[in-house]
């Protein structure tokens, strides 16, 4: 028995188990609202569009609110995109390899990737951070305070961050 099939059938039980499955879950649940956030964000382009080009009028929030939907979007759908195996990746050197180099590369690299993520939560929390205490407004038109619009992209990164470390204990990175 190899010791990744061993891994992946001790994943199924346990604090690990749980952890995996919770991850998994949540994952799934972000990569819905991310679906259901490009939708608006699409529709908005839409109702921009009528609002502009048929009505004849001025937009006011359809810009902003679009971008930050899809940018909240995309951020929100990468943990997701990790746990399918969705990822762009270029594997000639890991599919070359067998074995223990094998596993020792993969997991250097998922650790560089958790290392960048991390980086990134933080970054974004400190930024959240920021916004909400400094009343920060977009400074548009439509001017609405910037927090809110920080907060997807906050979680999202933070659940990529768990997300890969579900992905190094599963062992199929």
């Amino acid at each position: 028995m190899s010791q990744t099939s061993s891994l992946s059938r001790a994943s199924g039980r346990g604090l690990v188990g749980g952890y995996i499955r919770c991850m998994d879950a949540l994952s799934l649940a972000a990569a819905l609202l991310a679906g259901v956030l490009l939708a608006l964000g699409v529709l908005s382009v839409v109702e921009m569009v009528f609002v502009r080009y048929i009505l004849g009028e001025s937009t006011v929030w359809q810009t902003e609110f679009t971008t930050f939907a899809i940018t909240a979007a995309m951020l929100l759908g990468a943990p997701y995109v990790l746990k399918s195996g969705g990822h762009v990746a270029v594997t000639v050197l890991p599919d070359a390899l067998q074995g223990l180099p094998k596993r020792i590369m993969t997991l250097l690299a998922s650790l560089v990737g958790l290392a960048f993520c991390l980086a990134l939560t933080y970054g974004c929390w400190y930024y959240l951070y920021e916004a909400y205490t400094g009343g920060w407004n977009t400074g548009t038109v439509w001017n609405p305070p910037l927090w809110p619009a920080i907060l997807p992209v906050t979680v999202g990164a933070s659940l990529l961050s768990l997300q890969y470390i579900a992905e190094i204990l599963r062992g199929e990175l």
